[in-house]
């Protein structure tokens, strides 16, 4: 058995609780003002750019994906084999064959790394770039990267939301102080059902068009007298919410974008009738159609026991659907315009357990990326038993600040906090430097 190799590159006065009830929080130190020039110089610079974040749920092993240890004891590296990728001298574990075919076209980091082994700071980590502090649980405590790209970016096409979830919300992907209107839109229903169908995105038992334009002009009435005690012009943004609605279900652009019925049948095959799968086929859809940032489930990667024969079904399901994701954005030319992201909370620890499982391990993890303008290849190393980084050590607040300059978004604009004190959408914002 070879060892495997790294590749490198070069690679009037509305109160502020008012403002606060109507989800508009985050004003105070980025102004409406501000807001609408960052989002302008973000347009501009965007060329209808998106992401789609695949959030690995649970933490994945970074053995049996994409930094497999052939050479270490039995202990460390695990039953499972490895397979030769398209590139000379680099492998991957056998749960992830399809990508394996396409190294070419993804960039795996395998230096990711932070402090935390606990599942609901690191995802918080790996979604906001702030570790959640105090009890588990809860919601955000900072605004997910979803919720800062709806409230900056907005959606690259009228009538489809800024930011979707298939087929939820991810753990901490949820708006904190920016407001409950730059939460996710949610599919709700799973993209793989036969009869999969969209909820609120067609008109109410009962409604017409013109008793859907009689409540419109009523809440613009309402918003009219609004404005007219509005001396700081907050209020510009407080019904952009319910526009949002109104012309999602008065039009057809969203109808269309989430009908994952029109795609041929032989597509939705390679991409694999699961949920992961139809997820990204769904997602690669709606940031065709312009929906800006689509996040999609792929669950199960919590592996304490059994991991051989647990990894098998949610290993392999996302290894097609993300081949294929990848290969579709190719064959479409999309690949400069959209970048993927597929990232857990950490990685799990280097030796096996009694239970034929790995616990939970934030020294190391391994990321995978695609599109967005990277070189590709395999950046960073882990060292010989996969426990810490040994080369390009990065964080998840790094892998954030790449999406945010694929999207024109400075991270070090700032919002207010609930308390009203003003915070940087990220603290720590290097890129990751062998990517630009």
């Amino acid at each position: 058995m070879q060892t495997p190799v790294s590749i490198q590159h070069d690679c009037g006065n509305v109160s502020r609780r008012t403002i606060l009830q109507a989800g508009l929080t985050g004003l105070g130190a980025a102004t409406l003002p501000d807001l609408l020039r960052q989002r302008a110089a973000a347009g501009q610079a965007s060329r209808k750019t998106a992401v789609i974040f695949i959030e690995l749920a649970g933490g994945p092993t970074q053995f049996e994906t994409y930094d497999p240890k052939p050479l270490a004891p039995v202990e460390y590296r695990g039953p499972m084999s490895t397979v030769q990728t398209n590139q000379p001298g680099a492998y991957f574990s056998e749960t992830m064959s399809q990508q394996a075919k396409i190294l070419d076209k993804l960039t795996i980091i395998r230096s990711i790394h932070h402090r935390k082994n606990s599942h609901d700071p690191s995802s918080h980590l790996s979604q906001t770039g702030y570790y959640k502090t105090g009890p588990k649980g809860g919601p955000n405590q900072m605004p997910s990267f979803g919720s800062v790209i709806h409230k900056v970016r907005g959606a690259n096409t009228a009538g489809l939301p800024a930011y979707v979830a298939i087929p939820n919300t991810m753990r901490n992907g949820g708006s904190a102080h920016l407001g409950k209107g730059c939460n996710a839109f949610e599919t709700i229903e799973n993209p793989s059902k036969k009869n999969f169908k969209v909820r609120n995105l067609a008109l109410a038992g009962g409604m017409d068009m013109r008793r859907l334009d009689d409540r419109r002009g009523l809440l613009k009435a309402l918003d009219d007298d609004r404005r007219m005690l509005d001396l700081e012009g907050s209020s510009a943004a407080i019904d952009q919410f319910t526009t949002q609605a109104f012309d999602m279900v008065s039009g057809s652009a969203a109808r269309e974008a989430f009908d994952i019925s029109r795609e041929d049948d032989k597509l939705r095959d390679a991409y694999g009738r699961s949920t992961a799968g139809q997820g990204m086929l769904l997602a690669r859809r709606l940031v065709e159609a312009g929906v800006t940032c689509v996040t999609v489930r792929s669950t199960g990667w919590d592996h304490h026991g059994s991991l051989p024969k647990r990894i098998v079904k949610n290993g392999v399901e996302f290894d097609r659907g993300m081949a294929a994701l990848v290969n579709d954005l190719y064959d479409r030319g999309l690949q400069q315009n959209v970048l993927v992201v597929a990232m857990g909370e950490f990685g799990r620890s280097p030796r096996f357990n009694k239970d034929a499982g790995r616990g939970h391990w934030g020294a190391v993890m391994s990321v995978a990326l695609a599109g967005g303008g990277l070189k590709p290849g395999i950046l960073g190393a882990s060292n010989s038993k996969g426990e810490i980084p040994a080369q390009a050590p990065y964080q998840p607040e790094n892998v954030l600040a790449m999406l945010y300059r694929h999207l024109g978004i400075d991270p070090a604009m700032t919002f207010d906090d609930l308390a009203g004190r003003p915070r940087y959408v990220l603290e720590r914002r290097e890129l990751i430097r062998e990517l630009v």
